[in-house]
């Protein structure tokens, strides 16, 4: 088990190499053209602030005072 203590950064070093391989396999399998050829449309944007957008600009219509 002292070896575990000395050496406990190459487990984790295999580790991230067989998360990046894993990775490399299913970025592999992605059909990239396929989905792009089915891709759904987005759908309209809808703002939420809009109730609120105009407080925090001044109002041009006031009178100004003296």
């Amino acid at each position: 088990m002292e070896w575990l203590i000395k050496h406990w950064w190459i487990l984790v070093l295999v580790f991230l190499v067989g998360v990046i391989i894993n990775v490399i396999k299913d970025l592999n399998r992605v059909d990239h053209k396929k989905f792009l050829n089915n891709k759904p449309d987005l759908p309209p944007h809808r703002d939420f602030n809009d109730k609120w957008d105009d407080d925090d600009w001044p109002k041009h219509d006031q009178s100004k005072k003296p």
